[in-house]
């Protein structure tokens, strides 16, 4: 009979993690799919390009005296072929539907292709090269900061939950509408404080240029053109985060269990940790999940207020460019964390919470 229904488990939860591993891999699909479409315009890009490419051949006609020389029917002839070419060599004598398939397809395979206008810091115009050369950057700022933030929020919340009416908790609440304004706006705001008026920090960047060689020295640079960046960020989320978490605790807090343990004599320690922080660990691990990927993402008009090297930057500009394949590339790799995080989290919501079963009525 064990034997029975420890099959049966194991059959249940297979069927279950395979449905959810196909469900989430075609919605992956779907994301790069509408991705594609939406950075290409549906096909309108593909116009820009081919205008793009007659006019650099026109003016290399004009430029080359050997060319311009040439009579106006074997011009114009010569013009058509190296125009034909060109969009050879790029693909746009395909039609769009069957490159955006095959966009899908490579993307699956994680084989991002090439950039046209953009290229790495070392030359190579490979994306894959261009996004790994800017995600140490992007890690570096916004996981340090998301981190960092995020703990100290939790700190925060429980602290106010223990005391909710006092003078600290009514402030935090009377302060949670200044999280209305985005981040980049306090950098703005910082940046025309400390970097143009009072000239202690600097205006952005990642550290000082040329780089300092001593590694203490580069050290102290990164962290000095880090502390504008963090602060901007943490005066946008972190009263706001603070007050969701304060929040979140009270309403535990008010449960009828809690206040049978409050009852029994139970230290506050003892009733955080046991009655309120256990039963709300998967939120917390579902949210610093999530923030952990947000990170990979960057910020676009964050990071390029602040001239910051990173994923964000990089995504500005490839809009600027129109250059498809890095924006596909970032989207790539965004997608596919984000689809592993969350199939990831559907089995330790099990081991948090024994509430939870996979593949039966109480599974997330």
């Amino acid at each position: 009979m064990m034997i029975t229904n420890a099959s049966r488990t194991f059959s249940r939860v297979a069927r279950y993690t395979a449905v959810r591993a196909v469900i989430i891999f075609v919605t992956v699909i779907i994301a790069l799919f509408l991705t594609i479409m939406i950075a290409n315009m549906g096909g309108y890009v593909d116009d820009i390009r081919r205008s793009v490419i007659r006019e650099d051949i026109q003016q290399r006609f004009i430029l080359d005296p050997a060319l311009r020389r040439l009579p106006a029917d074997e011009k114009l002839l010569r013009m058509n072929e190296q125009v034909a070419a060109e969009e050879h060599r790029q693909g746009l004598d395909q039609p769009f539907m069957v490159r955006a398939f095959r966009y899908v397809w490579n993307a699956v395979r994680l084989d991002l292709g090439y950039a046209m206008n953009m290229n790495s810091d070392s030359g190579s115009r490979n994306v894959a090269t261009i996004i790994l050369e800017r995600l140490p950057n992007t890690l570096l700022l916004w996981t340090s900061s998301n981190v960092l933030l995020f703990f100290l929020s939790i700190g925060a919340a429980l602290f106010l939950s223990r005391r909710y009416g006092s003078f600290l908790d009514k402030m935090v609440v009377a302060l949670s509408p200044t999280s209305s304004a985005p981040a980049w706006f306090y950098g703005i705001f910082l940046i025309l404080i400390f970097a143009a008026l009072l000239k202690v920090l600097p205006f952005g960047g990642m550290v000082e240029a040329p780089p300092p060689s001593n590694p203490f020295e580069y050290a102290v640079s990164l962290l000095k053109h880090m502390i504008l960046p963090v602060l901007a960020f943490s005066c946008s989320t972190g009263i706001a985060s603070i007050y969701g978490w304060r929040t979140f605790f009270l309403i535990y807090s008010s449960e009828d269990y809690v206040e049978m343990a409050k009852a029994k004599g139970l230290s506050s320690r003892n009733i955080e940790r046991r009655y309120i922080m256990r039963p709300t660990l998967p939120n917390i691990i579902t949210n610093f999940a999530l923030l952990l990927v947000f990170s990979w993402s960057g910020a676009t008009v964050f990071e390029t207020i602040f001239n910051w090297p990173g994923l964000g930057l990089m995504f500005y500009r490839a809009v600027l460019l129109v250059e498809t394949s890095v924006i596909v590339g970032e989207t790539v790799i965004y997608a596919y964390l984000l689809g592993i995080t969350v199939f990831l989290l559907e089995f330790i919501y099990v081991l948090v919470d024994p509430r939870v079963k996979i593949g039966g009525r109480g599974s997330a």
